[in-house]
């Protein structure tokens, strides 16, 4: 992966393996990464905090890596997921982090 774009960060979207919900976008440092890939959970890197946290430490709503993709320039990584816990992936309790509808978007 390629670390050096973003002040050595990339971004991780996590899908459903089984629906393919978008259900959250993080960042991940070389050190999230490599737990990712070694522990099977999705850890990323808290840029407000400034550490690392792997999703569901505290709720239990953990996710389990059940695929992953790299994108053709290897700088954003989509891992496909699977929810455990209650299943719902956001901080406000909500399904997946994509809940609210953009309004005023001209569709063609």
């Amino acid at each position: 992966m390629d670390f050096s774009k973003l002040d050595g960060l990339i971004p991780a979207v996590v899908q459903d393996h089984q629906s393919h919900e978008v259900l959250m976008v993080g960042f991940m440092n070389d050190e999230a990464w490599a737990l990712t890939r070694a522990t099977g959970y999705v850890t990323f890197f808290s840029r407000t905090r400034n550490t690392l946290w792997t999703k569901g430490e505290t709720s239990g709503n953990r996710l389990a890596v059940r695929e992953v993709f790299i994108d053709c320039d290897d700088d954003t990584v989509l891992i496909k997921a699977e929810r455990l816990g209650d299943g719902n992936v956001c901080h406000t309790g909500e399904r997946t982090c994509f809940f609210t509808r953009a309004e005023g978007v001209t569709i063609p």
